[in-house]
Formats: structure tokens, C-alpha cells, sequence
């Protein structure tokens, strides 16, 4: 019966793997199959980011399904667990080269993920969908609201040394408390390159939580009377194209100047920014259309396609899971500090919610505080008002990923 079993498996090597490798990691697989539906499932109910969640809920459930023995790219002569999805590992010329033309999702991957291209793609088309007028009325506000949303990005730093990684790593980790997905693509890269994968995996799959999670942290903090609040006295100055084209000439060039290590970040938002304003149709819809959206799609498919059974084993994975949460969580409550703080001093009439629309998931948590607020009373309408620190979130993130990149390694601890 065995001997029949067995060559019933061998016919399907998917199968067969669950014989050949160990338990774990043969758990692992089930679990990512599964886990990958769920994702998909919660992405289709919009309960959890669709844009993403899809993706990557159908690459996670598919690579750990298309599992197979395959010799080791280092050493044919070694078979070990992979897929003919892609190998991320890689990095000898010659190997990179044949894996092209093996692994159908190779030459996504790398011409596009490890130089940090498919982040400024999505930056290209978040700028192509922002909208300037509140940053520029009151930037002191917005950034004041971003700097206190940073909270996980700083304190998230010395727990994760604490917990083990080197500094590169924990700097890495850490920007997982701006919520900005491309920032923590390209964060990790420059830094700690050999953890990028679980990385990307968990700072997405959290920053999709955050559109279910953080309701929950505003209802248990924010009364619905304050939650509620209206904010009809705060007037929303218009702002002419030409001086948001101006704005974003001038200040992406002057923070090209400061953070270099960030600049393709920089004038990937900005020229965004410049094409929405221009009004050149053509140039609008391809940004927004094409490559926003198809830039996600391809983002989401393939770090889905990048969590296998082996990353999602691997020890540091656990912490990473925990340090995730803590990073979201900390900015999230050092985002309504700040809020409450200016509630306080303007007397009151403020939204304290504006301050975790400074954590800069664009535009997720704006639309989450928006949500919550009009669901307090229907009459308050604050998605404009949130938009303000919400952009003002991504400036401070990449400002804090350009003073981790360029610091860590020149302190060398």
C-alpha cells in the first residue's frame, strides 16, 4: 500500500514535496495556502486593502502550492524545496543571467525590486493622486501631526536591537512605523538587503491591517463626541496649480539637497505631483492608470509570490511579525497624542483624528480617520483636512529613512 501511495505521489511532484521535506516546513506550506485565500477573501470583502491583499493573497497561496524539488542554484548538485516563480537570493551575474530565463517572474524582480525602481513607480502615481491644497494652507500644523506619527519609526529602532537585529536591520524595521510600503521597500534594500523579503512581506501585509485595525485604537481612544467633530470652522484655502507646481519644484529640489540618499523617492512624488497639476490628460491617465496601479498589481504578486514555506520559517520572521505591530501601533497612538494636543490649542475644534491621517499610508489612513469620524456624526466631512498631515507623513518618513540610510552606516554599531 506505501510502495502504490508513494508512486500515486510521485506522478504529482507538488504532492510528493510533503514526503520530502520536514514537517515545518510542510505546515508552513498548508498554512500559506490558506493564509493566501484568506488574504484574497478580505481583499475582495475590502475589509482589508484589495489593491494588495488580491495580489498577494493569490501569489502566496499559488508559490507555496507550486512547490518542487529543484537543484540549488549554487550547488546543482544539491536538490533542495523552490518553485519556478523566482529566486530572490541570487546574486552572482551568471546566476542571475539563467534565472532570468528560468523563473517567469525573475526579470520583474529584479530589474525592478532590488535598485528600488518599483517604489518610485508607486510614488510616481501616489503623487498623481495627492492632492496639495491643505499641506500647503497649513504645513506647520500637518507636519507637527506627521512628526508625532513617527513615533513607531523612532522607538521601534532600540527594541528591535534589543531584541537581536544589527543596526541596519532595526533601522529597516523601524520605518515600518511610517506606513509607507515603498519607503520600507527601499529602506530595507539599502540597509539590511538580506532581510528585505520577510521585510516587505510584513510591512505590507500590516500596512493593509492598519485599514482594518486602527478604527478599533480610534473608538477605544477617541470618544465619539471629539471623534465626531465637524471642523466647519477650519476654511480650506485654495491653492492655484501654479503654486503647487511651484511647491513641489522648489521644495523637491531642496530636499534632494538635504537627503540625496532619497532624492529618486523625492522626484518620483514631486513629478507626480507636478504632472497632476499640469492637467496634461495623457500624461494624468497614464500615471494613474498604468503606472499606479499596474506597479501594485506586480508589487503585491510578488512579494506574495516571495513568501514560500522557507521565509515564512525562518526565526526572525516571528520578531519581524511583533516588531511590525509594535511600529504601527506606536505611531498610530504617538499620531493621536499629537492629535489631542492640537485639539487642545485650537481651543477644542480640531479633529484629534487628523493626527493618525499622519501615519503616511496615502491615502488609506485618511480615508480610515474620515470613515470613523463621519460614522460619529454625519455631517463631518474631514477627508480634505486629513490629507494635510496624511502627505506631510510621507515627507517625514523619507526624511527619517534618508537620515537611517546615510547615518547607520557611518556610526558603523
Amino acid at each position: 500500500m506505501h510502495e502504490i501511495l508513494m508512486g500515486f505521489l510521485s506522478v504529482f511532484p507538488g504532492l510528493e514535496l510533503f514526503t520530502q521535506v520536514p514537517l515545518i516546513t510542510s505546515l508552513a506550506r498548508v498554512f500559506l495556502i490558506l493564509f493566501g485565500f484568506t488574504l484574497c477573501y478580505l481583499g475582495y470583502k475590502e475589509i482589508l486593502e484589495p489593491l494588495l491583499m488580491i495580489p498577494m493573497g493569490t501569489g502566496m497561496a499559488m508559490v507555496n502550492a507550486g512547490m518542487l524539488m529543484m537543484p540549488d542554484p549554487t550547488n546543482p548538485s544539491i536538490m533542495k524545496p523552490g518553485t519556478m516563480f523566482l529566486n530572490s537570493m541570487i546574486s552572482n551575474p551568471n546566476e542571475i543571467v539563467n534565472a532570468m530565463q528560468v523563473f517567469f517572474l525573475q526579470p520583474i524582480y529584479t530589474l525592478t525590486f532590488p535598485n528600488g525602481l518599483i517604489a518610485c513607480l508607486v510614488f510616481l502615481g501616489i503623487g498623481a493622486i495627492t492632492e496639495l491644497d491643505i499641506f500647503i494652507s497649513n504645513p506647520r500644523m500637518s507636519l507637527l501631526l506627521a512628526i508625532c506619527a513617527e513615533l513607531g519609526s523612532i522607538l521601534t529602532f532600540p527594541i528591535a536591537m534589543a531584541m537581536g537585529f544589527t543596526s541596519p536591520q532595526a533601522a529597516s524595521i523601524a520605518i515600518i512605523g511610517g506606513a509607507d510600503g515603498p519607503m520600507v521597500l527601499f529602506a530595507s534594500l539599502r540597509l539590511a538587503p538580506e532581510i528585505f523579503v520577510p521585510i516587505g512581506i510584513v510591512a505590507y501585509i500590516y500596512l493593509s491591517v492598519c485599514y482594518a485595525g486602527y478604527p478599533y485604537m480610534i473608538k477605544l481612544l477617541v470618544p465619539k463626541h471629539i471623534r465626531g467633530i465637524a471642523m466647519s470652522e477650519f476654511e480650506i484655502k485654495e491653492v492655484s496649480p501654479a503654486e503647487k507646481i511651484a511647491f513641489s519644484l522648489i521644495g523637491g529640489t531642496v530636499l534632494c539637497l538635504l537627503f540625496p540618499v532619497a532624492a529618486p523617492l523625492f522626484v518620483c512624488f514631486f513629478l507626480g505631483i507636478i504632472i497632476r497639476e499640469s492637467k496634461v490628460s495623457r500624461f494624468i491617465q497614464i500615471t494613474e492608470d498604468v503606472i499606479l496601479y499596474g506597479s501594485t498589481l506586480f508589487l503585491g504578486f510578488v512579494l506574495g509570490c516571495l513568501c514560500s514555506a522557507d521565509v515564512f520559517t525562518d526565526p526572525k520572521m516571528f520578531k519581524l511579525i511583533i516588531l511590525g505591530f509594535i511600529a504601527l501601533f506606536l505611531s498610530g497612538l504617538g499620531g493621536l497624542i499629537g492629535g489631542y494636543v492640537a485639539w487642545f490649542f485650537s481651543g477644542k475644534k480640531l479633529n484629534p483624528l487628523l493626527g493618525i491621517a499622519g501615519v503616511s499610508c496615502v491615502p488609506t489612513t485618511a480615508k480610515v480617520c474620515h470613515k470613523c469620524a463621519n460614522e460619529a456624526n454625519p455631517e463631518a466631512f474631514i477627508i480634505l483636512h486629513c490629507m494635510g498631515p496624511n502627505i506631510a507623513g510621507v515627507i517625514t518618513t523619507a526624511i527619517i529613512t534618508a537620515v537611517y540610510v546615510t547615518m547607520i552606516p557611518k556610526c558603523g554599531f
